[in-house]
């Protein structure tokens, strides 16, 4: 079974909807038989690379009142508790292509699991730290952590590699009608949007799976 789940670092439900998917694979036990592959999706494509401070963004490009963003930040912790992620402090709001960048080419020639060990780095670095997920240092410590070769990953990163890849691989993904994060595709055919329990994704990968026999 091959799950494609198009999402961005910069998003909060993303992070969420990423980890209900680990815990309801972990439910499964044995999971040889399921591919993980992250595709890319920026949320803010514009976002200069100094990036914006949270708040200042939500209010002014969302609409959302400074108590709109602080009861949003808590229903994030509660929901990101759920799936056994804790989110920390976070300030700023970067741009996202460098890491998007480092995915791809994780997925093209990093060993089995690297990429999805990868995103879940960036996600902790982000959401959890508070760090900024387009730094050279972080992206870097984020690829050994996923047990990335760093000599490549810096290569990838100054060289501008899988530049024009993930420009493709984002168009696409909008061609397909995916508009929002996160996404989720079952085989390339059943589409899930938004964040979804752990439980009922659990059963849909198990009778994914029953089916395939």
């Amino acid at each position: 079974m091959r799950i494609d789940v198009v999402s961005d670092i910069a998003c909060p439900w993303c992070a969420i909807g990423v980890n209900a998917l680990e815990r309801a694979l972990e439910q499964l036990g044995d999971t040889t038989d399921v591919e993980v592959h992250f595709q890319p999706f920026e949320l803010n494509p514009d976002m200069p690379p100094e990036g914006l401070g949270l708040t200042a963004y939500l209010t002014s490009r969302v609409g959302m009142s400074p108590g709109q963003v602080e009861a949003s930040h808590d229903m994030l912790r509660e929901r990101g508790r759920t799936v056994g992620f804790n989110f920390g402090e976070r300030s700023m709001i970067w741009n996202t292509f460098d890491a998007h960048r480092l995915l791809y080419w994780a997925d093209e020639e990093g060993p089995a699991d690297a990429q999805r060990r990868l995103k879940l780095a960036l996600l902790q670095a982000y959401h959890g730290e508070g760090r900024n997920p387009g730094a050279e240092d972080v992206l870097l410590e984020c690829a050994v952590k996923a047990g990335l070769n760093e000599a490549r990953a810096r290569e990838v990163l100054e060289q501008g590699l899988f530049t024009q890849a993930v420009r493709d691989a984002e168009e696409q993904w909008m061609q397909k009608g995916v508009r929002a994060v996160p996404t989720m595709i079952i085989n390339q055919t059943q589409a899930l949007q938004g964040v979804q329990p752990v439980a009922v994704l659990e059963k849909l990968l198990r009778t994914e799976l029953a089916a395939k026999g």
